[in-house]
């Protein structure tokens, strides 16, 4: 499983216009599920994300989870976090996760981080999704399991 995760300002996910999920101050996690990916994988990134002290104290130093901070989570699926670009000029999509198990594994990760108290938005999976973003910092992060 990978992600990027950006700390925001504020993020939203429009679908054919719409407005399908939106935050205000907190991470945006775009994830990418490839084969053998499972719930273990899935309850580490879940807890690593959550736990992650990088929104800043009074002192301004990166000491507070999301949910010391009062933040939320935009969590995408992101087809092409699995694609590798090594080859050729096409990316190859071979170590993606069929479609049914990538959604199975999405909704699981997207329901523990529920679990750990935080509110979640998503986007819609397998859609054509536009995400609009105000990353505060820059603070940006890549995760694997």
């Amino acid at each position: 499983m990978k992600t990027v995760i950006q700390r925001v300002v504020s993020a939203s996910v429009l679908v054919e216009g719409a407005v399908v999920g939106g935050i205000g101050r907190g991470i945006t996690v775009f994830l990418g599920v490839e084969r053998g990916d499972d719930e273990s994988k899935a309850d580490w990134l879940a807890q690593k994300i959550v736990n992650l002290r990088i929104f800043p104290d009074d002192d301004g130093k990166m000491n507070l989870s999301v949910v010391e901070s009062g933040g939320s989570l935009l969590i995408v699926s992101q087809f092409t976090l699995a694609g590798n670009c090594a080859k050729g000029k096409r990316p190859s999509f071979d170590s993606a996760a069929r479609p049914d198990e990538a959604r199975r594994v999405y909704e699981y990760f997207v329901e523990a981080v529920k679990q750990l108290g935080v509110t979640v938005a998503t986007g819609i999976f397998q859609a054509d999704m536009r995400v609009a973003l105000v990353n505060d910092g820059p603070v940006t992060f890549i995760l694997e399991r």
